[in-house]
């Protein structure tokens, strides 16, 4: 460091080229760092989630979750298992050690669940798939006083526009209940057509399908065939013959059953400020900037307000970009305030020219730090914001004592040996 100090006061050319890539370099690399609340986490882990509709968690975890446990045990990177057995659920975690492949552990585990066929017949497929930590950006709450299906409607339409924006990846419908379509026939209904349960059941599963029907040729080309009868609402549904007569008369579904386009029958309920409501999520994965997303969904609002109906209010809520813009204000402001304090105190006890130089420092400094973010991997987000803040009363305090020591020596005619009497010094014990 002695060295180092004194090479710099001695080569006043180098000195300089140094403080100008430190400004240039920062003022250049600034508007290309990441922005981010929290730096990114990464969660080096596989799941396996399997539903079993109206189980129970005694039932769930003996019977899919031991299993489960019991199949992927073993496997090569995996260095603990952790389930969690739920109402109709079962999760099991695998956590990896750090450096595994994990394409690798997930086609191996995944392998091995798909071979496992122990599980009850009436739980549904296996999905395994590997562990992505989210983070949160903001929400936008859909409120009015209207009913479910049109709420969920106007939500969902939000959800794909806001998905279509360039800046944003990561959408989703939360506090909303999943859509189910029931099917009600009376026993003397079916008895008075001559049908029973299982033959309705199977009238439907046959003519709502969405299948291939291979391909045809001809002079103009090739036709593919397709049969697209899949029913998704209670319309389709309903216009499904289940019974020809004789007489070529039909009875469609519509006639004998009643028919339920509505909600899952679950306690999920969301309301904000009284009225029925409905939350967008959105959040941002990777090297997406938490700035841009949030002030592309802001942008979108703002357009999204002519086509909302009468009595829809959507609002901003938790919107973690406020808070990274809040300390950066905070920053902004002790900065200012440090160089306000710095040219004060050397100006009243020193000279203004002296203040200036110390002044300027600090933004070259913080600039300079600014400039090796990209090589240490860093990106401006809350935890680096505040390691700025408090270094940078660090800078100011060092910035006034260096500052009066070399107007000291200044004055003392001792220009040529402050490279000798800055540098640390060295003590020997014998």
């Amino acid at each position: 460091m002695h060295g180092l100090i004194r090479w710099f006061v001695d080569n006043p050319v180098a000195s300089n080229l140094l403080m100008w890539l430190m400004v240039i370099g920062g003022l250049l690399m600034l508007p290309t760092l990441h922005r981010e609340e929290f730096p990114n986490m990464t969660y080096d882990a596989v799941s396996v989630r399997v539903i079993y509709p109206l189980a129970t968690v005694e039932e769930v975890e003996q019977t899919i979750c031991v299993r489960i446990e019991e199949v992927i045990t073993g496997t090569e990177g995996i260095s603990k298992l952790k389930s969690i057995a739920a109402q109709g659920q079962c999760t099991v975690l695998a956590e990896l050690y750090s450096g595994v492949d994990k394409a690798k552990a997930l086609r191996e585990i995944k392998n091995k669940v798909d071979g496992l066929d122990s599980l009850p017949l009436e739980a549904e497929l296996p999905i395994v798939t590997e562990e992505v930590v989210l983070a949160a950006v903001l929400q936008v709450v859909l409120a009015g006083e209207v009913d479910e299906h049109s709420l969920k409607r106007l939500g969902q339409r939000m959800k794909d526009d806001i998905t279509e924006l360039p800046e944003v990846s990561q959408v989703s419908l939360v506090y909303t209940r999943p859509y189910e379509l029931s099917l009600e026939i009376s026993e003397s209904t079916l008895r008075r057509h001559g049908l029973t349960l299982a033959q309705v059941a199977e009238t439907i599963r046959a003519n709502s399908v969405d299948l291939p029907g291979g391909m045809v040729k001809t002079e103009a080309g090739q036709i593919l065939l397709r049969t697209k009868t899949q029913a998704y609402w209670g319309a389709d549904y309903a216009s499904i013959v289940v019974l020809t007569r004789a007489d070529g008369t039909q009875v469609k579904l519509g006639d004998i059953a009643r028919i339920v386009d509505g909600f899952e029958d679950s306690d999920l309920k969301a309301s904000f400020d009284g009225k029925r409501a409905i939350v967008v999520d959105v959040r941002r994965i990777g090297e997406e900037d938490v700035l841009d997303v949030a002030n592309a969904v802001e942008d979108y609002l703002d357009e999204a307000k002519a086509w909302l109906p009468d009595g829809v209010d959507v609002v901003i809520w938790q919107d973690e970009s406020e808070e990274l813009i809040s300390r950066i204000r905070t920053l902004g402001k002790n900065g200012i305030t440090g160089l306000l304090l710095v040219m004060l105190v050397l100006t009243l006890f020193l000279r203004f020219s002296l203040a200036c130089w110390v002044a300027v420092g600090i933004p070259i400094a913080l600039l300079g730090a600014v400039l090796m973010f990209p090589l240490f991997d860093l990106s401006i987000s809350t935890m680096s914001i505040i390691a700025i803040i408090l270094v940078l009363g660090i800078l100011v305090d060092d910035a006034v004592v260096i500052g009066e020591r070399v107007h000291a020596y200044q004055l003392k005619g001792m220009w040529h040996e402050m490279p000798r009497l800055l540098a640390p010094k060295r003590f020997h014990c014998r």
